[in-house]
């Protein structure tokens, strides 16, 4: 098996999924960056806090990364209770790729419908051939 480049999950824990925060004060992001964090990610994979990816009335928002030759995608509507595992599961689907493509059929319902943003890689991707 083919050895893949380190993979980031990014967590916006400020998401207060168009709510106020919760009565001890955390956003429903930190929360899902805590379920993330206890969930255990696969070898390979980093689980990184960020402040804000300026999605705040669409749920909590992600972004899944892997260096500069894969794509990088932004999920939103993440709920922090209900979702942890899709995202999870949608993580290894992705660390597995080469280019950070999973195919349509493999992503998880949740990816395929609540994609934010679609990111090219910064490797120039080889035009077609003419």
């Amino acid at each position: 098996m083919c050895e893949r480049p380190p993979t980031e999950l990014l967590v916006c824990t400020k998401c207060r999924r168009g709510q106020e925060p919760l009565k001890d004060d955390r956003r429903p992001g930190a929360h899902l960056f805590d379920s993330l964090e206890a969930a255990g990610l696969p070898n390979g994979v980093t689980l990184r806090a960020v402040e804000c990816l300026q999605n705040c009335d669409n749920g909590c928002t992600i972004a899944l990364r892997g260096g500069p030759e894969r794509w990088t995608y932004v999920y939103g509507n993440v709920h922090e209770v209900s979702h942890p595992d899709v995202i999870a599961d949608g993580v290894a689907r992705y660390h597995e790729t080469a280019d950070g493509i999973i195919p349509w059929r493999e992503r998880p319902e949740h990816f395929k419908r609540n994609c934010i943003a679609r990111i090219p890689p910064q490797t120039p991707i080889k035009e077609a051939a003419k």
